[in-house]
């Protein structure tokens, strides 16, 4: 079979557009989780009476939930509540959710690592407990966390296909509508997918690696 008018021109430029767009949310949603899971990690380690443990059932919650229900919550159910978003924002809302509460979890976990004794150093020379947290303790748990944290990024790149179920013009949406016109071009459509997919969570692995290298050695 010849796949060679599957891989056009127009084709491919369409591909690499719903590449865009998974790559845009991918980064709007990385910052936006990387901020909220740090802030809620942070609460939960720190134990406010109450507060951390509310916080806690909410993001354990969301960490067994699927993420294709959160998608539909933040598309579907959120303008019945009288919040709109776009398709675009829907998908980041939702991936936002989902991987903070994931991301969260990671935090915590690094920063239960890091000996007690380097909080109470930190408090015994005067420093506050927000600067021994801030320039203490997090710099050491972070440097563990950067494995886990670049492996559950890339897990939400590849998330970002479940928004195709909102018409989210991302890169299998698009590649969707590409072999919808044309059966013979189901497999072309698959393999580019796999190209594309694989080039950018391969490079956030050697990323991964490269940090995880330079900090075996400091």
């Amino acid at each position: 079979m010849d796949f060679s008018q599957a891989f056009s021109w127009m084709n491919i430029r369409f591909l690499l557009e719903g590449l865009l767009v998974t790559i845009e949310v991918s980064l709007v949603s990385i910052v936006f989780s990387f901020i909220i899971g740090g802030l809620i990690g942070i609460i939960r380690f720190t134990k406010v009476p109450y507060f951390s443990k509310i916080v806690g059932i909410i993001t354990d919650i969301i960490r067994n939930l699927p993420l294709l229900l959160i998608i539909f919550f933040a598309y579907f159910a959120l303008p019945q509540i009288g919040v709109r978003l776009s398709i675009f924002w829907s998908a980041v809302a939702a991936l936002t959710i989902f991987e903070s509460a994931m991301l969260s979890e990671i935090f915590r976990a690094g920063l239960n690592a890091v000996p007690k004794g380097q909080m109470e150093a930190g408090l015994s020379t005067g420093l506050s407990y927000v600067q021994t947290m801030a320039t203490i303790v997090f710099p050491q748990a972070f440097k563990s966390m950067i494995p886990a944290i670049v492996s559950q990024l890339i897990s939400l790149i590849k998330d970002t296909s479940l928004a195709v179920i909102i018409s989210l013009p991302e890169l299998t949406h698009n590649a969707k509508i590409i072999y919808g016109q044309n059966s013979n071009y189901v497999i072309p459509m698959f393999l580019a997918m796999t190209f594309f997919y694989f080039v950018v969570c391969y490079l956030l692995s050697l990323l991964s690696k490269y940090l995880e290298s330079r900090q075996y050695n400091y």
